[in-house]
């Protein structure tokens, strides 16, 4: 317990100092948007939630078809104080009484029969509070009082209150809900208390999926998050929409039940601390129902919640109350899938909810209800370049069973498809491409005596069939051969939880492996960003001597089935890498350069390096530092924007080169987000494009660019080295300081001066901090300290430091 309160108590320490970088950065961050999607056809109005977006001008969208425009940034909103509170139950009982005149005699006669609580509430409060001041009189003669001098005051800036005059009876019971419910006693949380209300317009036949969101502001352009193009109907929540807010009242008419919804139907909602939506539908006898989650796919990790994301549970209820159905994920995946055949025809309410209960604005979800397409088994798992491929699906109202594999010309890697037909269309399944020969496992293999032989170097097309199911394969080696034996099943969506293991002929164990997981720290740096359980089995072993050895393949569960897939690699190394970018979201002033991230997932045993190299790029775009060297697996680099620079958003690319054997080997570096997961990991998110939008100035800014060096600033170990940095106006420089921007310990910038070409500034490395050989790069950044004009005019008594930007990257390498 004493551990657990310390690994607790470190995280905590950890998270606030990351939320304290963000905020002397001041980033603007996206935390939600609500609802997190639209139909196509159709235009809404959402809400982004985050910090620092004030200033927001642009909306960014991935893709075709979908446009967007800020309409207004809100401040944050704290809880109400009493007068807000008066004057707001005032307005919704006077609009509420406006929308019950304009009901029939015969309900509003009934309405006015209820028996009533004993409570003022409302505009009956307010009619109370006025007959009760009224000035007293004296001798007979009333006296004049004179008018209470208060301020103002105003109802917050909310979008629920936009337009209160024309609220519907049921959206003034959900404002009621949303500003008086125990849960608006909120705590404040900074990082999603900003919001920016955003129009989004979607064409009929915009390409139904995930996009991308991002806002411009005046400090910058926020992270990417998902907004989901739909074809089905959609539905906000109203609050009250719990268990309560169903049951009907006797001698009441039933103006505030929600009423029951057809389907096919999507709903968005949001749930606050201890809340419980459920959603009332028809549904008919022998339909297949499939209603699934959108939670965690929507916001994939949240920095300070534990496990790190919104954990949604499902439950299905008849008629009757009777709990019919269940689900809090859907195999591995966090997102809960339900799959119910209707009994009977009738009405059936869903329940959605966080498993513990909590909630805040960023745990928003979309839940598709209806008998949509969903595949929930795919075989084979992928398939070999340059050959057609296709696999057999099966799962819930599907009208194939073969769906065709896009590999005849696809890049090595991870692909998505699903089914289409006609406006319907299935859930996407994920599948691999290689280069290696193909072929499928053969029952019976389960001992090593029914090994199935194996020529390498090849790829096994297999299902671990049943419970305890074991898959042997047999293959011939040399003494000094080097073995690899990978799976691909949970990477590709697969329940498949993975163990691997190489016996010799004996029978003794040479190597296991059960999950595989690439760290550095706290950064989990597999590719598949989105899974947590590295469940996919990977070893590499040197045979001792010539003979036959076996390789085992099983569930770690013991759990098998049809669904249980997998693609299993055995061959000889095959070095090789994938290139991560962070941030994806770039923005800089047009003459200046900005910072990005290049990480490695080095395969395979390749420790040599890589250069990283714009593809593509408009003209003027250059990039410095673009080498990861040996041994690396990640390093900073910069990228040059030049002053005529387009001023419209850019997607740029990067890539990595490098060679391997004797071949030269490119691939594209793709762009990701290091996003924290519950107080402390760190995972990699891959994002749909690397955007970089340019922010023009007036005057246009002079480079600033190394002097004399072609390669690397060659520093001694435990000594330094004058740098010199060459632009053709010295002006600016007068009032620069310098700062190393994250640099490697033990390395420090001092006795910066300005000089006739430019400037130059001494670059120290600490005695031991960093062995002889070792490379990176150095990331400049240049500050000017003024003391700002106050409100009144005079000059402030503590001086304030704006960053000008950074400099190129500066490749550094330590000698003797």
């Amino acid at each position: 317990m004493l551990y657990i309160k310390r690994l607790l108590f470190v995280a905590l320490i950890l998270w606030s100092a990351t939320v304290r970088a963000q905020s002397a950065n001041r980033d603007p961050q996206i935390g939600y948007l609500y609802p997190a999607g639209v139909q196509q056809g159709t235009i809404v109005k959402i809400m982004a939630g985050g910090q620092f977006l004030r200033g927001a001008t642009d909306v960014y969208v991935t893709g075709e078809g979908v446009h967007a425009k800020v309409i207004k940034y809100i401040r944050p909103i704290g809880n109400l104080d009493k007068s807000q509170r008066d004057l707001l139950q005032q307005r919704l009982a006077e609009v509420r009484d406006k929308r019950l005149a304009e009901l029939p005699d015969q309900v509003r006669n009934q309405i006015n029969s209820t028996p009533r609580q004993n409570k003022k509430t409302g505009a009956a409060k307010a009619r109370a509070t006025t007959k009760n001041n009224k000035p007293k009189e004296t001798n007979g003669a009333k006296e004049k009082a004179d008018p209470p001098k208060t301020e103002e005051v105003k109802l917050p800036d909310h979008p629920l209150l936009y337009d209160l005059e024309n609220k519907s009876l049921r959206e003034l019971a959900h404002i009621r809900s949303v500003f008086f419910s125990p849960r608006v006693k909120k705590q404040s949380n900074r990082q999603i208390a900003e919001s920016v209300w955003i129009e989004i317009t979607v064409d009929p036949q915009a390409k139904p999926g995930n996009r991308e969101l991002r806002i411009l502001t005046s400090t910058g352009l926020t992270n990417p998050m998902v907004f989901q193009v739909g074809t089905m109907p959609e539905v906000t929540e109203l609050e009250p929409n719990n268990q309560q807010a169903y049951q009907k009242r006797p001698n009441q008419p039933n103006l505030l039940i929600p009423k029951p919804l057809d389907l096919p139907v999507l709903l968005n909602g949001q749930i606050m601390p201890g809340d419980v939506d459920r959603f009332r539908f028809r549904a008919q006898r022998g339909q297949q129902l499939v209603i699934e989650t959108c939670a965690r796919s929507l916001i994939p990790y949240l920095a300070d919640a534990v496990p790190g994301w919104f954990q949604a549970t499902l439950a299905l209820y008849d008629e009757m109350g009777k709990e019919v159905a269940f689900t809090d994920d859907y195999r591995f995946n966090p997102d809960p899938v339900l799959f119910y055949r209707v009994p009977q025809t009738g009405e059936y309410e869903l329940e959605i909810r966080d498993s513990i209960y909590r909630g805040r604005e960023d745990f928003v979800y979309r839940v598709a209800v209806g008998e949509q397409s969903f595949i929930t088994q795919v075989f084979p798992l992928g398939g070999r370049v340059g050959t057609t491929t296709d696999t057999i699906v099966s799962g819930w109202n599907l009208p194939e069973t073969r769906l065709s594999l896009e590999t005849k010309s696809a890049e090595v890697g991870f692909h998505q498809t699903r089914w289409q037909q006609g406006g319907k269309i299935s859930n996407s399944i994920l599948y691999a491409v290689d280069t290696l020969d193909e072929c499928r496992d053969v029952e019976a293999n389960n001992t090593t005596k029914d090994a199935q032989e194996i020529v390498l170097p090849k790829i096994i097309n297999g299902r671990i069939d049943k419970p305890g199911d074991i898959d042997v394969f047999k293959i011939v080696g040399k003494a000094g051969d080097k073995i690899v034996a990978e799976v691909y099943a949970r990477r590709l969506n697969s329940p498949l939880d993975s163990l691997l293991r190489i016996t010799d002929q004996s029978g003794n164990t040479i190597q296991l492996n059960d999950d595989y997981a690439i760290k550095d720290s706290y950064l989990h740096k597999n590719l598949m960003g989105m899974v947590t359980h590295h469940a996919d089995s990977y070893l590499m072993t040197e045979l001792k001597q010539d003979g036959t050895y076996y390789v085992h393949l099983s569930d770690s569960q013991q759990h098998g089935g049809e669904a249980f897939g997998y693609r299993l690699r055995i061959s000889a190394p095959q070095p090789d890498f994938v290139l991560r970018v962070t941030p994806s979201s770039l923005s800089v002033r047009a003459g200046l350069n900005v910072p990005v991230c290049a990480y490695l997932l080095r395969r395979d045993g390749f420790t040599g390096p890589v250069d990283v190299v714009l593809k593509d790029a408009p003209d003027g775009f250059k990039l410095y530092g673009g080498r990861i060297p040996a041994g690396r697996d990640s390093v900073r680099l910069t990228i040059y924007v030049p002053n005529d620079a387009p001023d419209q958003p850019l997607a740029l690319q990067l890539q990595g080169q490098a060679l391997i054997g004797d071949r030269t080997v490119s691939h594209t570096g793709y762009p990701a987000e290091n996003v924290m997961q519950a107080f402390l990991y760190r995972h990699l998110v891959s994002s749909q494009e690397l955007l970089v939008v340019v922010r023009k100035t007036k005057w246009r800014t002079p480079p600033i660019v190394l002097a004399g060096q072609n390669d690397y600033i060659r520093i001694p170990q435990g000594g330094s080295v004058q740098v010199r940095m060459k632009t053709p106006k010295r002006k600016v420089l007068q009032e620069m300081l310098l700062q190393l921007n994250d640099p490697p310990k033990g390395v420090s910038l001092n006795n910066m001066r300005v000089i006739p070409q430019g400037l130059e500034f001494n670059l120290k490395v600490d005695k031991d901090a960093m062995p002889v050989g070792f490379e990176d790069n150095l990331i400049v950044e240049a500050f000017r300290e003024y003391l700002p004009t106050q409100k009144n005019g005079k000059p402030a008594t503590m001086k304030r430091r704006d960053s000008m930007g950074v400099f190129p990257a500066i490749p550094i390498k330590i000698v003797q």
